[in-house]
């Protein structure tokens, strides 16, 4: 949101003076300006070739912190316990593995012998699916020389009557056989399985073969797409280690189609805030070119990261939506602008003006807002800094075609106007409607009318509503008193959201709605969700196992880990506690070296991946502990956070993996990160503030406003049941920009006025820019509100979160900052104006307020001079005094 104005300080004059050179330029060869861009346009568009090899949709990639602890500890892993397709153990994968998961449902006791029969049927199916003539036995992972079993059919024999007549005991079945992943839903009669309510199968495939097992699992996917579960007694959802990469990358086809409505609702809204009932003054072919050329900012800023090869990650698909509003917006300034020229003077100085009064505006604009958004790249999630790049370059692209490209055609659109012709068929009309002729023909062969008095285009009177009525009416005392209220309650609900906010994306999130992967993870939630990682605990480094205070000193750090809140002891794996047990019954002395490493032989073959051996030396060896309740974000954080405390704490160097923590990870610096970002991006556009507001108090108010707004879009996210992840973090950093552009200027407009009533400068201002407010803020929800209807989560959410900025930003613009600064008089900037100014103001308020009032007395701003007061971009009136009332 900018406005029309050019102030004569020291640092905008010049710029000023250069941008009203390059208008007269532009405003002389116009179609150089209006077919250069158009062949960039193109050039660079052809970038695009690139986009399927720099799509950059990998989850862990785009979504884990790049630097983040988990990634490291998985290397560790790795390095010394590498993964054995032929003695295949899932607890032990460094990875999630490659699979395929079927969860059964049974609306009552699963374990029957009918709902078993069901279960073998899935099995059997899974079995027969052949990829490639590839069978599910031809690829699968392999422990003693079979495919990986499921416990439960084993323990069945794979027969369905024999569940009857077995004592299931949970989770352990005896003593060896975890069942807490594979049943769910149990209900226990001491250590027995009463009854449950869900089943889970999975089918591991070798990593070796990654290109036969990757098609084995669309065919899996293809084949459980179309099983009906008509006239079955179980419900069944399914899941490959594919699915959640496929769902997400399906997300950008589904968003395809809402780019058509988008911009047609831009150039909707564009031409209607365009249209003029004078046919000669009717900007509606301007306000469609306005949309055309952020398009070209999109296609050209988009097509050069392309050819530069940077990654292009999903969340970019957002940027056009943004850009189309904020193109919208600076086109209305500049149209605005325009029309404050005298249109007898020539195209070229129409232009030249234009320039001088709007582009020192939209510069600061698209300074605020591609700061917040290259500011954003500092963060460690490459989806943000994708999304930030490609979304700060094509603010930059749209500026530079706003001054070129549809400066270009604003000036044909006015050679046309010059010449008095019709808007449409640019044939030339009569200036005046002759005699005898109905307003009809006047309104369609009539046109090119002016207001004589100024010599510019008549105006429309939208900003009478913020004069005459909203303004007194938020000045009003009692009305005061309400707001103050009002802002509390905001203040608290935002605070009280902020303490209720979840952190941390869900991964069934990346999915978009109806997707397969939300069954099964809302199952897996319902039914597994008492048994979270098995965690493995490694020690790092070569250590003496032989030294009884060694063996104590990992045996006490694997104590200190059992006693979490989050972690069962009873289903602790450690081959040294079994090694040391052994030993004992066999009455073998582990304090000699050598006795230690010759016996070892008596354990190694059901632990020989959790002990890393080399040149006869335990080089690294690893324990599991099982945690549990792992329900929420908040306990994945503090049982990730406090374990990784507690194991450096440990005299023996030992980390804590599993491959969920990549995920988990998240948490650990999406907070401290966001304030980070907020923080620097909050101080960078205080200075700019500084610059933009000759007055450090306003400054801090405008500080303050963005620390509100913020405060009230995290808080509120909370109540729309948006998590703070590194997609919400995105538009945090958005809203600081726009912020900017709301707070800034309704500030600036009060701090300029030469009055002493502080609610006349309240009013003044609302007069000045509450229309231009309302039409920046309308334009912008208008370029995203399509994502309301998208059908994933990551659309949805940039649309909440921009709508809660844009709300939030233009109500502090137009309702909370102009009655705080009537508490504070001291925020303004007094200048000398005489009692014979103030007479003027006094006898010309109505006749220049009211006759005029639109975006000509809505885009000035005032500006003192050593001299007094004077309105910018005009001449001041033959006996020196301006009309202070109506900026």
């Amino acid at each position: 949101m900018a406005r029309c104005g050019c102030r004569t300080d020291c640092i905008e004059k010049p710029i000023c003076a250069a941008f009203y050179k390059l208008g007269h330029f532009v405003g002389s060869h116009p179609w150089w300006f209006l077919v250069i861009p158009l062949l960039i346009s193109g050039g660079l568009g052809a970038g695009f070739y690139f986009l399927k090899e720099y799509e950059a949709n990998d989850i862990e990639d785009q979504f884990t912190p790049l630097d983040g602890a988990a990634k490291g500890e998985r290397d560790v892993v790795q390095k010394y316990f590498p993964q054995n397709d032929s003695d295949f153990s899932s607890q032990r994968l460094y990875t999630e593995g490659t699979y395929a998961s079927l969860i059964a449902v049974s609306k009552d006791n699963i374990l029957t012998e009918t709902a078993f029969k069901e279960i073998i049927e899935l099995d059997n199916i899974v079995r027969n699916i052949t990829a490639d003539n590839n069978t599910y036995l031809d690829l699968c992972a392999k422990t003693n020389d079979k495919c990986a079993p499921n416990a439960i059919l084993e323990i069945i024999n794979y027969n369905a009557s024999k569940i009857a007549d077995i004592n299931l005991t949970y989770p352990v079945y005896k003593t060896k056989i975890f069942l807490g992943t594979t049943v769910g839903g149990v209900g226990l009669k001491g250590h027995v399985v009463d009854n449950a309510k869900a089943i889970r199968l999975f089918y591991y495939l070798r990593e070796d073969e990654t290109g036969l097992s990757n098609l084995w699992l669309e065919e899996f996917q293809k084949v459980f797409s179309k099983y009906l579960t008509e006239n079955k007694t179980l419900q069944v959802s399914y899941f490959t280690s594919l699915s959640r990469q496929q769902e997400f990358e399906g997300n950008s086809k589904k968003v395809i189609p809402l780019f058509s409505i988008t911009y047609f609702l831009a150039i909707f809204f564009s031409i209607v805030s365009c249209l003029r009932f004078d046919c000669v003054r009717n900007k509606a072919w301007v306000a469609t070119f306005g949309v055309l050329s952020a398009g070209l900012a999109v296609l050209s800023a988009f097509g050069m990261l392309l050819y530069c090869g940077m990654p292009f990650a999903m969340t970019v698909a957002n940027a056009p939506f943004l850009i189309l509003g904020i193109g919208v917006d600076d086109m209305f300034i500049m149209i605005s602008c325009w029309q404050q020229t005298k249109v007898h003077d020539s195209v070229a100085d129409r232009l030249a003006e234009t320039y001088k009064e709007a582009a020192v505006s939209i510069t600061i604009t698209t300074l605020t807002d591609v700061l917040a958004f290259y500011i954003g790249i500092m963060t460690p999630f490459r989806s943000v800094q994708s999304f930030c790049l490609y979304t700060g370059t094509a603010v930059l692209f749209c500026y530079l075609y706003n001054i070129t490209f549809f400066g270009a055609f604003l000036a044909l659109n006015g050679k046309r106007e010059k010449g008095n012709r019709h808007w449409l068929t640019c044939m030339k009309v009569e200036q005046d409607c002759p005699a005898g002729h109905s307003t009809g023909y006047s309104m369609c062969c009539v046109g090119g009318a002016y207001d004589a008095n100024t010599g510019c285009e008549k105006e429309q009177p939208v900003n009478l509503f913020f004069k005459k009525y909203y303004g007194p009416f938020l000045t009003n005392t009692w009305t005061k008193v309400f707001v103050v209220l009002l802002y509390g309650g905001y203040l608290a609900s935002s605070i009280y959201g902020c303490l209720q906010m979840q952190e941390g994306i869900d991964l069934r999130n990346l999915a978009y709605d109806g997707s397969y992967v939300v069954n099964y993870y809302d199952d897996e939630d319902v039914y597994f969700s008492e048994y979270g990682p098995r965690v493995m605990v490694v020690v790092t480094e070569q250590v003496d196992y032989w030294n009884k205070e060694v063996r104590k000193d990992i045996e006490s750090c694997l104590k200190v880990l059992e006693n979490h809140l989050y972690v069962d002891a009873s289903l602790s794996v450690s081959w040294l506690r079994i090694y040391e047990n052994v030993s004992t019954i066999l009455n073998i002395n582990l304090d000699n070296e050598t006795v230690f490493k010759d016996n070892l032989k008596f354990i190694l073959p059901n632990f020989k991946q959790d002990i890393s051996i080399s040149n006869d030396n335990i080089i690294a060896s690893r324990f599991f502990i099982q945690t549990t309740n792992i329900t929420t974000p908040i306990k994945e954080k503090n049982m990730l956070n406090e374990l990784r405390e507690d194991v450096k704490n440990c005299v023996v160097p030992v980390l804590v993996y599993h491959p969920a923590f990549i995920y988990f990870d998240q948490y650990v610096v999406i907070v401290s990160n966001t304030i980070q970002n907020i923080a620097v991006a909050t101080a960078v556009m205080l200075v700019i503030a500084l610059l933009l507001i000759p007055n450090p108090l306003c400054s801090l108010w405008v500080t303050f406003a963005i620390g509100s707004v913020i405060v009230g879009v995290a808080g509120f996210m909370a109540f729309w049941n948006v998590n703070l992840d590194s997609i919400s973090m995105i538009n945090l950093v958005i809203c600081i920009g726009f912020s900017v552009d709301f707070s800034a200027h309704i500030s600036y407009a009060f701090v300029s006025n030469s009055k002493h009533d502080v609610n006349e400068k309240a009013i003044d201002a609302l007069c000045t820019l509450g229309y231009p407010i309302v039409q920046g803020a309308v334009s912008t929800i208008l370029g995203v509100v399509v994502l309301a209807a998208a059908e994933s989560y990551i659309f949805r959410t940039f649309f909440k979160i921009m709508f809660l900025v844009i709300l939030f930003g233009a109500f502090h613009g137009l309702t909370f900052l102009p009655v705080f600064l009537t508490f504070f008089g001291v925020c303004s900037k007094t200048g000398e104006v005489t009692s014979k100014t103030q007479n003027d103001v006094k006898d010309n308020e109505n006749r220049n307020c009211i006759d005029g009032a639109d975006h000509k007395e809505s885009r000035y701003a005032l500006t003192f001079t050593n001299h007094g007061l004077k309105q910018d971009g005009r001449a001041a009136p033959a006996d020196g005094h301006l009309d202070p009332d109506c900026p």
